[in-house]
C-alpha cells in the first residue's frame, strides 16, 4: 500500500495515458490439497484499468474471478487418498499493483513496443469452500466448523474469515499491437494470510458429539478411509493432523489481458 501510494503522488503531475482491459485466463490454488503448480486449472476472467504514468511505470487496478478445486481421491500420496477430502470455492478479488517494465514501454510506438515486467501490490479477495455430501448436496464448510470451530472441545479455534487480504506479485510481457492496443501476457501468485482456502489446517476432531444435532457436519469433517476404502471411525483419528497448519494457501491468476488505450500520452523516462 505505501509503494502504491507513493509512486502514485511521484508521477501525478504528469499527464499519464490510461487503459481499459480484458482479462482471460486459469486459475489453481497450493494448499493441503494440491502443492503441484498448474494442476487443477479453472477458468478465470476479469476486468483490468491501468494508469501508464510513463515507460517504466504502471499502476493496475483489477476485479479477477476464478474458481479452484482439489480432491484427494486424485492424489497420487497414498496418506491423502486415504484422507479423502475435497473442496471448492470461488474467488473473487479486487486489487491495486505497481508495474515496472524493464524496458521503455508505451502503447503504440514502434520504438518501444514490448517489454516485460514485474508487479506487486495489495488485494481483498473472498472465498467460501465447499464439499459435495453423500446426498448430492454442495455445503459451505465454513459454517460447519469442519475442524472444530466454536466447540467446547476446541474454544481456541475460531471460524476463519471468508473475505481475506492477500499480497498478488508476479510479471509477464507487454506486447504493442496498434496505435491503442496491446496484448499482455501475465502470471501471478497471491500470497494469503490463511491456511483455510480448503477449509483444512488442522487436526481431526475426532469426537462427533461435538457434532451432535448436524450429521452433514461429521459426515464432511473426517471422510478419511482405510487401504481397502473402508472409513475410518472417527474416534481413531482424534487429534491426529487433518493438515499442514505451519504452511498457508496460495492463490493463482495467470492469463492474456486485451487492454485498450482510452486517453493521454505515455511520458519519457527512458532511463
Amino acid at each position: 500500500i505505501f509503494v502504491i501510494s507513493s509512486s502514485i503522488n511521484i508521477f501525478a503531475q504528469y499527464e499519464p495515458n490510461k487503459e481499459f482491459g480484458v482479462l482471460g485466463g486459469t486459475g489453481y490454488y497450493i494448499g493441503d490439497m494440491n502443492s503441484t503448480h498448474f494442476n487443477n486449472l479453472h477458468v478465470a476472467g476479469g476486468l483490468t484499468y491501468r494508469v501508464n504514468f510513463d515507460r517504466r511505470f504502471s499502476f493496475k487496478s483489477s476485479a479477477l474471478y476464478t474458481n479452484i478445486y482439489a480432491d484427494d481421491a486424485n492424489s497420487s500420496d497414498p496418506i491423502k487418498k486415504n484422507r479423502n477430502l475435497h473442496f471448492k470455492s470461488d474467488i473473487f478479488e479486487l486489487s491495486g499493483q505497481v508495474e515496472f517494465n524493464f524496458l521503455p514501454y508505451e502503447t503504440g510506438n514502434s520504438l518501444y513496443s514490448w517489454s516485460p515486467f514485474v508487479f506487486i501490490g495489495a488485494s481483498i479477495y473472498t472465498h467460501n469452500p465447499m464439499a459435495e455430501a453423500a446426498d448430492g448436496q454442495w455445503y459451505d464448510l465454513q459454517e460447519l466448523g469442519t475442524e472444530g470451530q466454536g466447540t467446547t472441545f476446541h474454544s481456541n479455534r475460531k471460524p476463519y474469515s471468508l473475505t481475506q487480504i492477500s499480497i498478488p506479485f508476479g510479471g509477464g510481457v507487454k506486447i504493442g499491437v496498434s496505435e491503442n492496443f496491446n496484448i499482455i501476457l501475465e502470471y501471478g501468485l497471491r500470497k494469503t494470510s490463511t491456511d483455510y482456502l480448503d477449509d483444512v489446517s488442522t487436526t481431526y476432531v475426532g469426537i462427533p458429539s461435538e457434532f451432535i444435532g448436524n450429521p452433514i457436519t461429521i459426515e464432511l469433517s473426517d471422510r478419511s478411509v482405510d487401504d481397502n476404502g473402508n472409513p475410518i471411525p472417527p474416534e481413531d483419528n482424534a487429534s491426529k493432523a487433518r493438515g499442514d497448519q505451519t504452511n498457508n494457501d496460495w492463490y493463482s491468476f495467470s492469463g492474456i489481458t486485451l487492454s485498450f488505450r482510452l486517453q493521454g500520452n505515455t511520458k519519457g523516462c527512458d532511463y
